[in-house]
């Protein structure tokens, strides 16, 4: 293994990842091409992260004794996603670095305490209640009303653990409430839903990227464009709020933020994922360094750069019902960045890689993918 020096891991360290889905395949390599040897911990053999890694140990994400192995064969661990146990990760901290902490986890694995920490320091969210029980539920929705959403409080991402309620049939939300401690939040009239990523080290300095627009189907997101398509002022807005959110939160390594702007342009966070993210993978082409480069960077403690943007780009997602199509027509586009994620199995909505496009007319491009029948399926 490598040294680490005043927090700093060297190159030729090890690094641990935990998960090895798609994130943790683009972390891993990021860290292989700054001369980080990669150790993943993932159930599934073969994952994505381990087929550009140095050695895989297949077992679950709780699995606290195979956690303990992983720490000891690297020199610092990182995860992929926040729903890994907070105590757990304490635990296996006896055993390596893992300059992340379980802050950002805590805070963020519950929507509650999530909405907690935002309201408690100031940031803007919009008007939601607690609903443990259908008494509760009828009480938030008279406060709360129509139009709204119910969520789960933990887990769920693709708009799974969440009904949308637009009128009073209540479909489904007896079911979702006698599951799981729920959130009502109410729906505002939005112009657009926006994110940004910023990335931190161990000794503060930030990295923070510019403003990314998000478009999704059926709760999916479908494409992200960067910069965003809105005024100075808001962008200004996003980065001085995400910037305190990483001070608050204590980051280490990549976070994004992501945020409903309204037909008002009121801005409101709407969630906190501790990691890269999915809107992000564009930085990979259109900025000087991604936010997988940004994530390693902070958690080894390596000075953290100016993000430059290069080029103006578009990125659109690739589920399991485009992928083969978008394989053979990448030869027709010389334009394409295509990433395929190397899963074993094609799963309709599941995602499967990604495609990203570099730009000088944002509206040409966006009618380009509207038009094309891979995402008309």
């Amino acid at each position: 293994m490598g040294k680490i020096l005043n927090n700093q891991s060297l190159s030729g360290s090890t690094i641990g990842i935990i998960g090895g889905g798609q994130l943790g395949q683009m972390m891993a390599l990021s860290a292989k091409e700054m001369g980080y040897k990669v150790i993943i911990l993932d159930p599934q053999d073969n994952c994505s992260a381990a087929q550009v890694s140095d050695a895989q140990i297949v077992a679950e994400y709780d699995d606290l004794d195979s956690l303990i192995e992983l720490a000891k064969h690297v020199d610092v661990m990182t995860y992929e996603f926040e729903n890994v146990d907070a105590e757990t990760i304490e635990e296996v901290s006896q055993y390596t670095y893992i300059p992340q902490g379980t802050k950002a986890l805590t805070v963020t694995q519950n929507r509650i305490s999530e909405k907690g920490f935002l309201e408690d320091n100031g940031f803007p969210v919009v008007p939601h209640a607690i609903v443990e029980d259908m008494k509760e539920f009828e009480q938030a929705i008279k406060k709360i009303g129509i139009p709204s959403i119910i969520k789960t409080t933990r887990g769920g991402y693709d708009g799974k653990g969440q009904i949308r309620i637009e009128d009073e049939s209540f479909n489904g939300i007896g079911d979702l409430v006698s599951s799981s401690e729920c959130i009502l939040e109410k729906t505002i009239d939005l112009d657009k839903e926006v994110s940004v990523v910023i990335s931190r080290n161990i000794a503060g300095q930030t990295s923070i990227f510019p403003v990314i627009e998000n478009i999704h189907r059926d709760n999916i997101l479908h494409l992200s464009i960067c910069p965003a398509r809105i005024s100075d002022k808001l962008s200004q807005q996003i980065h001085e709020i995400a910037e305190g959110i990483s001070e608050k939160l204590e980051l280490v390594g990549t976070m994004c933020v992501e945020f409903f702007i309204s037909a008002q342009e009121d801005l409101y966070v709407n969630e906190i994922a501790p990691r890269p993210h999915n809107s992000g993978h564009l930085t990979i082409e259109s900025c000087n360094i991604s936010q997988f480069d940004a994530h390693i960077r902070g958690i080894c403690n390596l000075p953290m750069p100016k993000i430059n943007l290069l080029q103006s780009a578009v990125m659109v997602n690739l589920l399991g019902q485009h992928l083969v199509n978008a394989r053979l027509d990448v030869f027709n586009h010389a334009d394409w960045h295509l990433h395929d994620y190397g899963k074993d199995e094609i799963k309709h909505n599941r995602k499967m890689g990604h495609i990203t496009i570099l730009i000088n007319d944002v509206n040409e491009t966006q009618k380009s993918i509207e038009e094309n029948p891979i995402w008309n399926v």
